[in-house]
């Protein structure tokens, strides 16, 4: 039996015996007591609309009906959306022809090329990336799902995210708005927790909070081995050490993705995880980034290729929980420097037959969803520090010969391409050279892993949202308090000389403005000179007492972060990537880089010896000095916002106490220094001595660095913090 209710915007019916059928068009068959949906509009219950049956009978049963446009269009990711899409951001939209506020239009309405896009290029997986609040993401999320349900065969929509959860602003990669939700570190902060539980706590909050969006895929976690401290993605990571990222990725992916109470762990409270990135992208050569062509190489000089592998292999693939392995992985854009074993070819990894069908697909026996990383199959752009140039390895073919070649390799998706024609120009090729039959069956093989992540997460039965239960859910008190602890819980205190921390009540306190000089952006944009201040005084005087100058203050606290490079290229020229503040020449760099470009004619030589790397907050270290002149014997309390392992000699003789954090709020670092929480959080990273232990050291190897010793005699290596009584914490 069932019964019937009317929602906003959707039909309801709740089966006695199975689950809620959602539906906006009201297209529902009644077997045996029991509510179908009748989503081919055929009149009688399809395999595929049989709620009762596994999901892999579903899943084929519908892949072998649909058009090979309608496949095509599964393989393809949108760009990341914002609602609505206003002029001048990064993702705008169209609404009835014009743009946002000329249009007219409730902020939750579909855009123009929202409406294209999943009509006409058949996209079921949208990645998300704004919302104006929950109010706006449920409308327009049920609004796209009454679209997509009245098109042919009813496909819901798969809505995916980067991470929103974090706590503080980061440009270490794209990261979507926080929409309300709660706030948590970084993953780097997460790891400083030492604590596993904890992580698994974040991912079972972070997945009600997403399935209260609407949303179905996490683009996450991102458990490459943070090996190499220069990279710009350090911070996004478990940390370096192996065993702690198996366990870590272990507790994310089973929060994540296990609904309580059903037989294999999927259900309507799961959402599908994405690990990245295959396989391991922490290993660019000199710390480079391979979002950009100057980073294109993964470098293995110290022969730990299999030790990057772990953490996929050994988390990922084999949870603890009853949905047993990660629904998605995402291979990385690098070329993963001669470690092709059969082809011997260095390309990028999704184009890398050895690196997907040998090593992932057979001999690691992965048959989930492989989703490439994003905008990888366009033609290279003439310049290397151009946004746009990720085809590694594949430059000199077609971008149809480009989609073929990945689709062969065993890759189902392409992040960030919304258009089918790629795909089926691909299709036409590998019709002509492996027959048509063959081709067919490749084409299923991958709708057969999307949509069995598709009905997993039982969108087909109801995709969509109750608004009310919705804003109960999302940024929901206890979920927030949650958040809030583990930020301070993140925090590591370094050094406390004379127990200056914590600060009394009535402490006078003074903080400096900070100034960044311009340098690039993530989207290689030129970003101007920023002045920061880094605590409003409205917030410091919850606290404490605001001091305008350091004559009348008692303590200063001088935020500064580590610090902020272009990314070790620099005028067409590759530069080290400096963690010092003062300019930094690397006289003890390699001579003859590890890797070199077989496209670039005049980039065979990668290394940067000699050369000079800047910074563009080295004021930061200047903030410090001269502060602590201003403030004589009074104290300075140094807080140290952590994006990647910090050479901590250059400050640290004029700091009284230092505290580090990764991606937490300002009220979070407050509350630490008023002593509101006990220090609790640990070092995940080694703070180098310099940089020339940084520049002796291996990309691919944990650990082998020397680490920086305080006036206190402390040493900042992995693992360390202290308490307010001086004491090493464990």
């Amino acid at each position: 039996m069932y019964s019937k209710k009317v929602k906003k915007g959707y039909v309801l019916y709740e089966n006695e015996k199975g689950p809620r059928i959602g539906t906006a068009g009201d297209k529902v068959l009644v077997v045996e007591g029991c509510v179908f949906k009748d989503l081919a509009g055929t009149g009688e219950l399809l395999p595929y609309e049989d709620w009762r049956l596994p999901y892999e009978e579903r899943a084929r049963d519908l892949a072998a009906r649909l058009p090979v446009e309608m496949i095509a269009g599964l393989m393809l990711y949108s760009p990341h959306q914002m609602v609505p899409g206003l002029p001048g951001s990064p993702f705008p939209g169209t609404y009835k022809g014009t743009d946002f506020p000329g249009s007219g239009c409730n902020p939750w309405e579909m855009s123009d090329e929202q409406k294209k896009f999943l009509k006409e290029d058949h996209i079921r997986h949208v990645l998300v990336s704004t919302y104006q609040n929950t109010e706006t993401a449920v409308r327009w999320q049920n609004s796209v799902q009454a679209y997509t349900e009245a098109l042919p065969f009813g496909i819901p929509v798969n809505f995916s995210s980067d991470p929103r959860h974090g706590a503080a602003d980061s440009e270490a990669e794209y990261k979507s708005g926080a929409g309300e939700v709660s706030k948590w570190p970084e993953g780097i902060g997460m790891a400083a927790l030492f604590n596993q539980e904890r992580v698994k706590e974040f991912a079972q909050i972070a997945s009600k909070e997403y399935r209260a969006l609407g949303i179905t895929t996490a683009l996450g976690p991102q458990i490459d081995l943070a090996t190499d401290p220069r990279w710009m993605r350090f911070q996004d990571t478990m940390g370096l050490d192996w065993e702690k990222t198996v366990e870590m990725t272990r507790a994310y992916c089973d929060g994540l993705q296990t609904t309580e109470g059903t037989e294999d762990g999927w259900g309507e409270h799961s959402v599908n995880a994405m690990v990245k990135h295959w396989p391991g992208g922490g290993t660019g050569e000199g710390g480079r980034d391979a979002h950009y062509a100057f980073g294109q190489f993964a470098v293995y000089p110290g022969g730990k290729f299999e030790e990057h592998l772990r953490p996929f292999t050994e988390g990922a693939f084999h949870l603890e929980g009853p949905t047993k392995k990660a629904a998605s992985v995402m291979p990385y854009y690098t070329v993963s420097w001669d470690q092709d074993k059969k082809n011997h070819e260095n390309v990028g990894n999704s184009y890398s037959e050895y690196m997907i069908k040998d090593l992932l697909r057979e001999q690691y026996g992965y048959d989930g969803v492989v989703c490439t990383d994003w905008d990888i199959t366009g033609d290279p752009e003439p310049d290397l520090d151009a946004f746009g140039s990720r085809c590694y390895g594949a430059e000199d073919i077609t971008v149809a010969q480009r989609h073929l070649r990945i689709l062969m390799n065993g890759v189902d998706q392409f992040g960030g391409n919304q258009d089918k024609e790629p795909v089926m120009d691909a299709y036409r090729i590998g019709c002509e050279r492996y027959g048509e039959e063959t081709m067919r069956r490749r084409m299923e093989e991958s709708a057969v892993r999307i949509l069995m992540n598709i009905f997993r997460t039982g969108l087909f039965e109801n995709p969509y949202l109750e608004e009310e239960e919705s804003k109960k859910t999302v940024g929901a008190d206890e979920y927030v308090k949650a958040g809030y602890q583990a930020q301070l819980d993140s925090i590591v205190l370094l050094k406390n000389k004379g127990r200056v921390l914590p600060l009394k009540e009535k402490t006078r306190v003074y903080v400096p403005k900070r100034h960044i000089r311009k340098r690039k952006g993530f989207f290689r944009d030129m970003l101007p000179d920023q002045e920061i201040r880094p605590v409003s005084k409205e917030l410091l005087e919850k606290y404490f007492i605001w001091a305008d100058s350091p004559r009348e203050a008692d303590v200063a606290l001088v935020f500064i972060e580590s610090p902020l490079t272009d990314g070790g290229f620099e005028n067409g020229n590759y530069v080290p990537i400096s963690l010092q503040y003062r300019p930094y020449t690397a006289e003890q760099a390699r001579e003859i880089s590890i890797a070199g470009s077989t496209w670039w004619e005049n980039d065979r030589n990668r290394s940067y010896q000699g050369k000079t790397g800047h910074t563009a907050n080295e004021e930061d270290m200047d903030l410090v000095i001269n502060t602590k002149k201003a403030m004589g014997e009074k104290p300075v309390i140094v807080c140290l916002t952590i994006h990647n392992p910090t050479v901590c000699s250059e400050f640290e003789p004029y700091a009284d106490a230092v505290l580090a954090e990764f991606g937490v709020s300002t009220r979070a670092v407050l509350d630490m220094a008023a002593g509101v929480s006990a220090p609790k959080g640990r070092l995940p990273v080694q703070l180098p001595k310099d940089m020339e232990t940084v520049e002796k050291h291996q990309e691919d190897v944990a650990f082998d660095l020397e680490a920086y010793t305080d006036e206190e005699g402390n040493c900042y290596d992995y693992g360390f913090g202290l308490d307010f009584l001086g004491g090493k914490l464990s």
